[in-house]
């Protein structure tokens, strides 16, 4: 048994898995599997892969699940101790994965670790996905080192430290198989509700919930291409960050907590849509309100999965929205250590 399966979720991806999957393959590590996973591709994904990499060990779903269920239905055929889930639009070099196993293999109380994310056409610059490790600000805003909002920094090494993130992003993210599954007591694998968009995020502060760490570990790099499933700039992917975010953050806040988020959240999120209208984007402004509307509708089905009251709080105290587009703080080490809340031991 391979200790290591490497997780690949393709939809219609056959040109995007021939131009990253041979670097997967040659990764420079002595056990682990490939295993990709087709969402009931129409292109020519399947027959490719049989022909090319019969090496590969391939799970067919009946239809496309996205991402959140395409990658669970296979984790559920898996019993390797590490699973990684990998995009398939990123590339990387062999040596990325045994740091990512290292961190794993020597800290017991860690449940998932990304590696470094660069973009894939300039490998100077952090990658919009997860670049060196991610956070939440008060109202659930998701932020990274190395990403605020569209701002992408350029990597001179200032987020090279290993340590303890709130979020990893799925791009690329090696999960303690254990730490998942109930049977084992894990806390379950992602949410299929969400589809794709901040499933990870939810998972992860799942984890942190249950006593787990999340980590990011900047000697390993990889490099993503993005925006394969909806590009930026998509209301489809505005409305699905949208709702997935305010899901994430009834289910894992105490209800008090959530009381007292959710009026500035909104206030907030009122001002997103209001930005979308006056920069001539009507559909993204639509997408969020479609979005407070399905969040509501859905809610009711994460009323027992709530936490009365939890160790774990958002890690920044602040509005991240306010610090980028008031006080005009435009990287993440622009952001006042004071207003961190350190993540537990």
């Amino acid at each position: 048994m391979p200790r290591v399966s490497i997780l690949i979720v393709t939809w219609n991806g056959r040109a995007l898995l021939e131009q990253c999957l041979p670097s997967v393959l040659a990764t420079d590590f002595a056990s682990f599997e490939v295993v990709v996973a087709d969402n009931a591709s129409t292109d020519d994904t399947v027959a490719w892969l049989r022909a090319t990499h019969p090496e590969v060990r391939l799970v067919q779903h009946p239809e496309n699940w996205l991402f959140a269920r395409g990658n669970n239905e296979a984790i559920r055929r898996i019993e390797s101790d590490y699973v990684c889930l990998l995009n398939n639009d990123v590339e990387v070099p062999p040596g990325w994965l045994a740091p990512l196993v290292r961190v794993l293999d020597t800290m017991p109380d860690v449940a998932a670790v990304q590696p470094k994310l660069l973009q894939y056409g300039d490998r100077t610059q952090f990658e919009y996905a997860g670049a060196s490790g991610g956070f939440l600000d008060a109202v659930g805003y998701p932020f990274t080192r190395g990403r605020l909002f569209d701002t992408l920094e350029r990597d001179a090494g200032q987020y090279d430290d290993p340590r303890d993130v709130f979020w990893a992003s799925g791009a690329a993210l090696l999960l303690r198989r254990s730490a998942l599954d109930p049977r084992l007591g894990g806390v379950g694998l992602l949410d299929e509700a969400f589809g794709m968009h901040m499933e990870e995020i939810d998972l992860c502060w799942r984890l942190w919930r249950a006593g787990w760490r999340v980590r990011v570990e900047p000697s390993a790099e990889v490099y993503h291409i993005g925006g394969a499933s909806l590009p930026q700039g998509d209301p489809r992917k505005a409305y699905l960050n949208f709702r997935n975010s305010l899901l994430m953050l009834f289910k894992n806040l105490p209800p008090r907590a959530w009381l007292t988020t959710f009026p500035r959240r909104l206030a907030l999120d009122a001002l997103a849509a209001t930005r979308g209208l006056a920069a001539g984007r009507p559909r993204e402004a639509a997408a969020i309100a479609r979005a407070y509307l399905d969040a509501h509708r859905m809610r009711g089905a994460y009323l027992d999965q709530r936490p009365a009251s939890s160790p774990v709080t958002l890690p920044y105290r602040r509005s991240v929205a306010l610090d980028y587009f008031l006080r005009k703080h435009r990287r993440f080490s622009d952001l006042p250590l004071e207003h961190f809340v350190s993540l537990p031991d």
